[in-house]
C-alpha cells in the first residue's frame, strides 16, 4: 500500500458519507486498488447501529473493508485512558484489511455534543496511521471569506496550515437550500414546495477559494435534490403506513413534498414527477385530480392520505386505471398535521439496500472531485491497474464524449428512451435524435419530468419520410422494392432511422426498447450491410462482475455458427475487448477441455480455434475451455495448467446462441450483475439492440457504445 488518505469532517451534517463513497467512486474509476475503513462506528439516531459509510460500501461492492470499533468501545478505552490500546487496535485492524491495496481510505468521526473527543481522536488517527488529511467541510451559507476562515481554523486543530500532511479540503453542499435564518435544512423540510427555500449563487465565488486558501481545494460537490430523492416504499415504512395499491412503490422517487390543502386549479401545478401528494382521506376530488394526472402519464411519486379514513368503493373503482398505472397510494392514520410531523423526522441517509440511489450518489460525487489529485495517488505504484466496472463505465462516457457522435434513437416517444436521450445530452454522451411525432416526445418528456434541451433534436417522422423514399428502392429495387412498398417501410420507424444511417446524417442508431431483436437488426442487415473486412454479424455483452469486466460471445445473433463463424466471432469479440480497454484473453468454450472431450460439438470448437489462431497470431486464444477452466485459476491449474488463457481469460466465446444466451442470463440474474449489450460487431455502421427489459442506464451506456463504434468505424476507413 503505497498511500493513506482520512477524510476529516468539519462539523456535523457535512455529508461526510457521501463524500466518502464518491472519493472511493473517484479511485475506482481510474482503476486504482482501493480499501475503506472506519476505525469507529459512528451511532446513528441513537444506539449502536452498523456504521453507515460500511454498511453502504459491503452491500454494494466486493471491496476490503476493516470491520470498525464500536462507540461504546473507544469511549470505554477513552475514560480509563487507554487510548494507546485503542490506536494499536485500530493499526492492527488497518494493516489486516489494507495489505493488497494502492489507497486507503480512512472515514473520521464527526464532532458531536455526545462525541466532543472525536476531532483529537482523528488527529491521533491519522499520525498513528501516516495518513494525508482531508477535511470535509459544507458550505452552509458562508461567503469566500468566512469559507477560508473556516478552512484556518480546521487546520489550526490539526497542527496548523504548515503540516504536510495536511492535503487538501474538499468543499460540499455547495448552494444548498437555506430557510429564512440562513440555516441549512437536514430534513425533509428541504423538499417541501411550500417552504421558501433559497440558494446563495456561489459557484463563481467559491472559485476564489480555490486561489487563495491555505490548502488545496479538492472538490467542490454543488447541492442536488436528486441525492435525496428517496424511494416511496421508504417513506412508508417511516410512517407505519397502510398500502392501498402498492403499484411502483419500490421504484418510484420522492423528489417534493405538496399538501393538497387548497382547491384543485390552485393545486394542479403541484402534480408533477416525484410529487408525494399528501392529502386527507375525504377529499375524493384531489384524489381524483391526482389519478387523473396518472392517467395522462404523470409519473406522481406517491398519493398519501391522512385522517385514516377508508376510501368509498365508488372512489376506488373510478381510481382503478389510475391504480393500473403504477401509482403508489397509502394512508396513515393521524391528520395531516400529524403527519407533517413525521415527515419532518424522515432521515434522508441513503439506505444501504436503494442501490440506484447509492449508485447516483457515487457517480454525482465523484464527478466533482479533482481528477488530477485522484491520478497523483497512485503516482509509482507498480501494481498492475484492473478494470473494475466503475472504471469501465467511466472510460465509456469519457470515449463516447470524446467521439462526439450523431445517434439515432428511432422509439422517439419511448419513455425510458426520452430520459436517456436528455441524459446522453447533459454528460456529452452523443447528440441524441428522436423519431417520432414531436408533439406526442415533448409530451412525454414533460409527463417525465424531462427537459430536452440542446443535445437532442427531435425529427418529425412524417415530415422527412417522404425523402428516403427513392434511395430505398435504388437499395432495393432488385428485391422488388416499388414506390409503394418503399413509403409502406419507412413507416417502420427502425427502418426510417437506418436510412438516416445509410444516408450519413446520424452516426448510429440504437433501438429494442420495444421492438424485437429482429424489428431491429433486420433493416440495417438489409440496407447497413456487414462491413467489408467481416463475413459474419455478431454480438458480445459486457458483463460487469464486482472486481472485473468479462465480453460474452455470441449471446443474440448467430444460432449454431460453424468452425469458420465461430473462428470470426473469437476474433471481433477480441477486437471489440482491446477497443474498450479490456485485454483480450479469448476462451473458446465447450462442454469439456483439451483433448478430453470427443464429438462433433466439441471438435468444432477445436477446429474454430485453430482457425482463429492462424487468422491471428497477436491474439491470445485457446480452447476448448469448459467455464469453470477458463475463469478459475484453481481449476485451471489441474485441467489446463499449460494454457495461456486458463484461469484469467477475459473474453469467453460460446459455441452456440442456446449456450450463449442461457449463460449470460444466468450469471446475470444469480450475480445480481450490470450487462451492457448486446453490442453488434460486424456491421459496416453501428446498430446496436436493446433489451425490451432495458432500465434508462442501458440505454445510456448502449449510446455511449453506439458512439465509440462510429469513431473506430470512421478511423478505421481513414
Amino acid at each position: 500500500m503505497s498511500r493513506t488518505i482520512m477524510l476529516i469532517p468539519v462539523g456535523a451534517g457535512v455529508g461526510l458519507t457521501s463524500v466518502s463513497l464518491g472519493v472511493l467512486r473517484a479511485m475506482e474509476r481510474k482503476g486504482v486498488r482501493v480499501s475503506f475503513f472506519k476505525p469507529i462506528a459512528q451511532p446513528r439516531s441513537g444506539g449502536e447501529q452498523p456504521d453507515l459509510t460500511t454498511t453502504i460500501i459491503r452491500a454494494n461492492s466486493d471491496m476490503e473493508i476493516a470491520e470498525p470499533f464500536t462507540m461504546a468501545r473507544a469511549e470505554e478505552l477513552l475514560r480509563n485512558d487507554q487510548s494507546d490500546v485503542l490506536l494499536e487496535d485500530i493499526v492492527a485492524r488497518f494493516k489486516a484489511s489494507t495489505a493488497q491495496s494502492e489507497v486507503a481510505l480512512i472515514e473520521g468521526l464527526v464532532p458531536t455534543r455526545k462525541h466532543p473527543f472525536a476531532n483529537q481522536i482523528n488527529y491521533e488517527i491519522a499520525k498513528t496511521l501516516g495518513a494525508e488529511i482531508v477535511f470535509v467541510i459544507a458550505h452552509g451559507t458562508d461567503n469566500p471569506a468566512q469559507l477560508k476562515e473556516r478552512i484556518e481554523v480546521a487546520c489550526s486543530n490539526f497542527g496548523g496550515i504548515k503540516n504536510k500532511q495536511i492535503s487538501g479540503v474538499i468543499v460540499n453542499k455547495l448552494n444548498a437550500p437555506v430557510d429564512a435564518e440562513g440555516r441549512t435544512r437536514p430534513d425533509l423540510s428541504e423538499i417541501f414546495d411550500d417552504i421558501d427555500g433559497t440558494t446563495i449563487p456561489l459557484n463563481v465565488e467559491v472559485m476564489q477559494v480555490y486561489n487563495s486558501s491555505p490548502i488545496r481545494v479538492l472538490g467542490c460537490a454543488p447541492w442536488s435534490p436528486e441525492l435525496i430523492a428517496t424511494r416511496s416504499t421508504d417513506i412508508a415504512a417511516h410512517l407505519n403506513a397502510q398500502i392501498i395499491n402498492e403499484g411502483d412503490i419500490a421504484t418510484r422517487r420522492i423528489k417534493s413534498v405538496t399538501f393538497c390543502a387548497r382547491s384543485i386549479p390552485n393545486m394542479v401545478e403541484h402534480f408533477r414527477p416525484g410529487s408525494l401528494l399528501v392529502t386527507s382521506a375525504d377529499r375524493p376530488d384531489v384524489i381524483v385530480a391526482a389519478c387523473l394526472a396518472a392517467m395522462n402519464g404523470v409519473e406522481i411519486g406517491a398519493l398519501l392520505l391522512t385522517g385514516g379514513y377508508e376510501l368509498p368503493k365508488p372512489v376506488m373503482d373510478l381510481c382503478e386505471r389510475a391504480f393500473a398505472t403504477g401509482l403508489p397510494v397509502m394512508t396513515a392514520l393521524g391528520n395531516t398535521w400529524q403527519t407533517s410531523l413525521n415527515l419532518q423526522s424522515f432521515s434522508l441517509e441513503v439506505p444501504a439496500d436503494d442501490k440506484e440511489r447509492v449508485e447516483f450518489v457515487n457517480e454525482y460525487m465523484a464527478s466533482h472531485i479533482d481528477g488530477q489529485w485522484i491520478e497523483s495517488l497512485t503516482e509509482g505504484s507498480a501494481k498492475e491497474r484492473r478494470l473494475s466496472p466503475p472504471a469501465f463505465r467511466y472510460e465509456l462516457t469519457e470515449l463516447a464524449r470524446k467521439a462526439a457522435k450523431r445517434v439515432v434513437l428511432p422509439e422517439g416517444d419511448e419513455p425510458r428512451t426520452v430520459k436517456a436521450a436528455a441524459i446522453c445530452a447533459e454528460r456529452g454522451i452523443a447528440e441524441c435524435v428522436l423519431l417520432g411525432n414531436p408533439e406526442e416526445i415533448k409530451r412525454v418528456a414533460e409527463q417525465q419530468g424531462v427537459t430536452l434541451g440542446a443535445g437532442v433534436t427531435i425529427i418529425d417522422s412524417e415530415s422527412v419520410r417522404e425523402n428516403y423514399v427513392k434511395r430505398l428502392v435504388e437499395l432495393r429495387g432488385a428485391k422488388g422494392m416499388t414506390d409503394v412498398v418503399a413509403r409502406e417501410k419507412l413507416k417502420d420507424s427502425v427502418f426510417l432511422g437506418t436510412m438516416m444511417l445509410e444516408a450519413g446524417e446520424v452516426d448510429g442508431l440504437v433501438s429494442g426498447a420495444v421492438h424485437t431483436t429482429a424489428n431491429t437488426i433486420v433493416p440495417p442487415f438489409q440496407i447497413i450491410k456487414t462491413a467489408p473486412d467481416a463475413s459474419i454479424v455478431s454480438s458480445i455483452f459486457f458483463m460487469l462482475l464486482p472486481d472485473q469486466v468479462l465480453v460474452y460471445g455470441d449471446c443474440a445473433i448467430n444460432p449454431d455458427p460453424n468452425a469458420e463463424q465461430l473462428a470470426e466471432i473469437a476474433i471481433q469479440s477480441a477486437d471489440s475487448a482491446k477497443a474498450f480497454g479490456i485485454e483480450p484473453r479469448v476462451a473458446m468454450i465447450s462442454y469439456s477441455t483439451g483433448t478430453s472431450g470427443k464429438g462433433a460439438d466439441v471438435d468444432k470448437v477445436r477446429e474454430a480455434t485453430r482457425i482463429a489462431q492462424e487468422k491471428r497470431p497477436d491474439l491470445i486464444i485457446d480452447g476448448p475451455l469448459q467455464y469453470d477452466a477458463a475463469i478459475m485459476e484453481n481449476v485451471a491449474a489441474s485441467k489446463a495448467p499449460n494454457s495461456p488463457v486458463a484461469g484469467k481469460a477475459t473474453v469467453f466465446v460460446f459455441p452456440d446462441l442456446n449456450t450463449g444466451n442461457t449463460t449470460y442470463k444466468a450469471v446475470q440474474r444469480s450475480a445480481d450483475l450490470v450487462s451492457i449489450g448486446p453490442m453488434l460487431q460486424g456491421m459496416r455502421k453501428p446498430v446496436n439492440d436493446l433489451s425490451r427489459g432495458a432500465l434508462v442506464d442501458d440505454i445510456v451506456y448502449t449510446v455511449a457504445l453506439t458512439a465509440i463504434q462510429a469513431k473506430q468505424t470512421e478511423n478505421a476507413t481513414k
